[in-house]
């Protein structure tokens, strides 16, 4: 059995001695595997991925810089380092080998101490590279998982201020991901629209409570308080470079907006509107229609529905409302598993 714990090295050279010398240099320290061509050395490297590669140049069929150029042009094996060792040594093949992908050339004939060297030297740059990505990687998952985080204590800040935020926020944001992924989003797209969804109400926080509780319709100077929040929300929000808190103020800024432009903040009309408010806009409504409110009842949702499609290219984004309608059942799937303030059919 070999030793997991040692990492490998695929030898490929087309003439049996130099394979057997370059096994031999690095049996004790690596787990070698070995190919007579490039062919062979590609289907190894598809099947046991190596470490690292020792390459031969002058091989039949296949020379060793097609190889590499094969190589370097999949994402599964660009990142192996690759170490040309071959009996060309014009300065015109040490550079063709470094253009193609190598990251050091060795001339032949070969002595074992400088092969070790070689290979313990870039594996050990490589392995930290590896490390590199992986903290970074991490870092940004931290990062990501804070801002998450701040969004989701801002919106349980907000639910102080109005209780029906709760429910309603899981419910539309998860219609939103539906309607982004019905409009050709990928998912990492939809993902992150369900995550900032959430703070499109967060500026309500800013209106007072005798207009954002009262029992009965706004007067329109009270009206024109609330419509304040859109403003609001973006300044809490602030301006910054990461997506989620960028994609979180622009949906909290333009979520009221109307496709005819007869919305507020800006009375933006049309594509105008970022997708990401003309998404929020439908899943908002609708959850808000077959929600119960202190000034009115819920609606049933056969006439939420009604009223989605008569409001298609005046409120809505015609494309995004067909998209909407013909969902019916992932939407009502996510409305009839979350939250108790929908009324019965």
């Amino acid at each position: 059995m070999p030793d997991r714990g040692k990492q490998t090295v695929l030898v490929v050279d087309d003439v049996p001695a130099n394979l057997d010398l370059l096994v031999e240099t690095l049996k004790d320290e690596y787990r070698v595997l070995a190919a007579l061509n490039g062919r062979e050395a590609l289907n190894l490297v598809r099947t046991s991925p190596p470490d690292i590669i020792l390459l031969d140049v002058m091989m039949p069929h296949m020379d060793g810089y097609t190889v590499c150029r094969t190589l370097k042009a999949d994402l599964r094996s660009q990142n192996i380092p690759v170490i040309f060792v071959t009996a060309r040594d014009q300065e015109s093949d040490q550079t063709m080998g470094f253009e193609v992908g190598g990251v050091d050339y060795i001339t032949k004939p070969v002595s074992p101490a400088v092969v070790l060297a070689r290979v313990r030297t870039h594996l050990a740059l490589h392995n930290q590279s590896l490390d590199l990505e992986r903290k970074v990687a991490e870092r940004s998952r931290d990062l990501y998982e804070t801002r998450l985080q701040i969004i989701r204590r801002l919106c349980v800040a907000a639910e102080y201020k109005d209780s029906e935020t709760g429910l309603h926020i899981i419910r539309m944001s998860g219609y939103c991901r539906v309607l982004a992924l019905a409009a050709g989003l990928d998912r990492e797209a939809a993902d992150l629209l369900y995550s900032a969804a959430p703070m499109h109400d967060v500026g309500k926080i800013g209106i007072p409570d005798h207009i954002l509780t009262k029992p009965e319709r706004l007067n329109p100077e009270e009206w024109e308080i609330m419509k304040t929040h859109t403003t609001i929300g973006a300044k809490i929000l602030g301006e910054h470079d990461n997506r989620l808190m960028v994609t979180a103020r622009r949906i909290a800024l333009t979520h009221h907006e109307r496709w005819d432009g007869s919305g507020y903040p800006a009375g933006l009309s049309g594509e105008d509107i970022p997708l990401e408010g003309r998404i929020v806009a439908l899943a908002d409504v609708f959850d808000a229609l077959t929600s119960i409110r202190p000034y009115k009842a819920a609606w049933p949702v056969d006439k939420a529905w009604s009223y989605i499609g008569e409001q298609r290219g005046r409120h809505f984004d015609p494309r995004l409302t067909d998209h909407f309608l013909d969902n019916l059942d992932a939407i009502l799937k996510i409305r009839e598993n979350v939250g108790d303030d929908v009324p019965d059919e």
